[in-house]
């Protein structure tokens, strides 16, 4: 990533994660909120390619952009009408869930400077790095390894999809 025209696409692509990230959690329209998730992983797959991750940034494209997407689409029309349109939420809580989400930002920054093997110091271009050490990390059960996690997040996702169902045929 050092030509500027590289480094335009990459100003490019990290301006729309900013900003259909902000998006997808300000709309007050579901359907539209998914949209800009999938414009946000499109554009994280771009700065994938950018690294010259390919295989990364084709997993995210399949994987994320098409798979999840499609499912949480699934999933809202399942248990929602989008056609209807719904009172906008009032919460009297809305700045401890800005403090909640500082807090857990700030807890995942300190978790990618000082713990595990995704250390920002390995992840630079030239450091050696590569896909088949992230693979194996990805997949290892050791203290540092991410299969745990991984499956966990398998489950919720399926535990999410099963309560929509539920949801849906109450109705």
């Amino acid at each position: 990533m050092d030509s500027v025209g590289n480094l335009i696409i990459y100003a490019i692509a990290a301006i729309a994660i900013i900003a259909f990230s902000i998006l997808a959690v300000t709309t007050k329209k579901i359907l539209r909120s998914a949209t800009y998730l999938l414009f946000t992983l499109l554009a994280t797959a771009v700065i994938y390619f950018q690294m010259d991750y390919e295989f990364l940034g084709a997993v995210q494209i399949a994987v994320y952009a098409g798979g999840i997407v499609v499912l949480f689409v699934f999933a809202i029309m399942l248990t929602h009408k989008p056609g209807k349109d719904a009172e906008p939420l009032s919460s009297h809580k809305k700045w401890l869930g800005v403090g909640a989400a500082f807090a857990g930002a700030a807890v995942c920054a300190g978790a990618l400077f000082s713990y595990g093997k995704f250390c920002c110091a390995k992840l630079l271009p030239g450091s050696g790095f590569d896909i088949k050490e992230i693979g194996s990390a990805l997949l290892d059960t050791d203290k540092f390894g991410y299969l745990l996690p991984f499956e966990a997040i398998s489950i919720l996702l399926l535990a999410c999809i099963i309560g929509g169902v539920v949801i849906a045929r109450r109705r």
